[in-house]
């Protein structure tokens, strides 16, 4: 009777244990793809600022309260605005942002095959 308790403990500690770290794991992708207000350039994850650490916790808290990723982002975006995502969604306002690169590429493919490949026919 004793060993399947002390197996039952070891189960329990070691699931305690795969559910912190998928939290944990949840925590540092929504704070990779949340900009630092603070800090230049840097992520939230990638800062040690105090708004970083007050957003790291907001986030860890809002997910034990049981959100979902696009709840605290939604959450977030009314408080701070559409600019604390890196990686923001497609409307009327970012359209530009998703359209650009795709015009860049297209332009410069346009250029090299008029440069190469109609200067090869004459």
């Amino acid at each position: 009777m004793s060993i399947l308790k002390v197996f039952l403990i070891i189960f329990f500690l070691f699931n305690l244990n795969t559910v912190k770290a998928d939290n944990q794991e949840k925590i540092n992708q929504i704070t990779k793809n949340l900009r630092c207000l603070v800090c230049q350039g840097q992520s939230v994850y990638d800062s040690d600022s105090e708004f970083a650490n007050s957003l790291k916790t907001l986030v860890k808290q809002r997910l034990d309260e049981g959100l979902s990723e696009n709840q605290i982002y939604d959450y977030l975006k009314i408080k701070y605005g559409e600019w604390i995502l890196y990686d923001p969604e497609l409307n009327k306002n970012t359209l530009i942002l998703w359209l650009l690169p795709i015009l860049i590429f297209l332009t410069g493919g346009a250029i090299i095959f008029k440069k190469f490949f109609l200067n090869i026919r004459k």
